[in-house]
């Protein structure tokens, strides 16, 4: 019996390795308990786990990203951003995406913060860098965050030169084309535009330029009023 005891209190609980078939729970379970990696998913049951990631395919894509909605964000109280948060669809897919914007759940968002922290549900946008991973991205992801009700969803493809925008209709994606000047413009949060050729060069100056047209838009100010009505 002693023998048995001490072999029992040196098992330790199983690492995460890509393609491990588990639970949402058996999941987080095994990423807590391993601090040292940053970026882990579980898509459709699959664990799939981030290689490291470089600068220019993608850290400073994700930057500019981040730097466009949180402009945004700053001039649309009520929407929030998050920069890889771990967002927990249903039992199968727990998810880390490179950058959410959501409406906060008191303004009639559709995501929330859970009891664990975690955000839960699916946020209205969602956007990924897809340095080597567009597989995945435009893949199995897109089908979870279709299937889930995620209402936009940005994919960049860095070394294909592309950003492709989705939104919901139905239960299918249908790709929003820009206009005549070369603008994406969101229709679940008003005024924001995106330059998608600025974008890709990383001409940022280009970029917010066109964001704040957005923002100067009627469309902008009327969501703005609505939310405030809803505060």
């Amino acid at each position: 019996m002693v023998t048995f005891f001490r072999r029992q209190s040196k098992l330790k609980l199983p690492p995460l390795e890509n393609g491990d078939r588990l639970s949402r729970s058996e999941f987080e379970h095994r990423y807590v308990a391993m601090p040292d990696v940053k970026k882990a998913e579980l898509i459709e049951g699959t664990v799939y786990m981030a290689s490291p990631l470089r600068f220019e395919p993608h850290a400073e894509p994700h930057a500019d990203l981040m730097g466009w909605l949180w402009t945004y964000r700053v001039a649309t109280p009520g929407a929030r951003l998050g920069d890889n948060p771990t967002v927990r669809i249903d039992r199968d897919n727990e998810l880390q995406p490179d950058v959410v914007l959501r409406l906060d759940e008191k303004l009639g968002g559709q995501s929330f913060i859970d009891a664990d922290g975690y955000l839960a549900g699916a946020p209205e946008f969602i956007a990924e860098i897809a340095a080597s991973t567009a597989t995945i991205d435009l893949g199995d992801k897109l089908k979870v965050y279709r299937r889930s009700g995620v209402k936009e969803y940005l994919v960049w493809q860095f070394f294909d030169e592309k950003i492709d925008w989705y939104r919901l209709e139905g239960d299918e994606y249908v790709e929003i084309t820009v206009d005549s000047a070369g603008t994406l413009k969101s229709q679940i949060f008003p005024g924001l535009w995106l330059d998608r050729e600025a974008m890709i060069l990383g001409n940022m100056p280009r970029v917010m330029e066109g964001l704040q047209t957005g923002l100067n838009t009627s469309a902008h100010k009327a969501f703005l009023s609505k939310l405030a009505c809803l505060s």
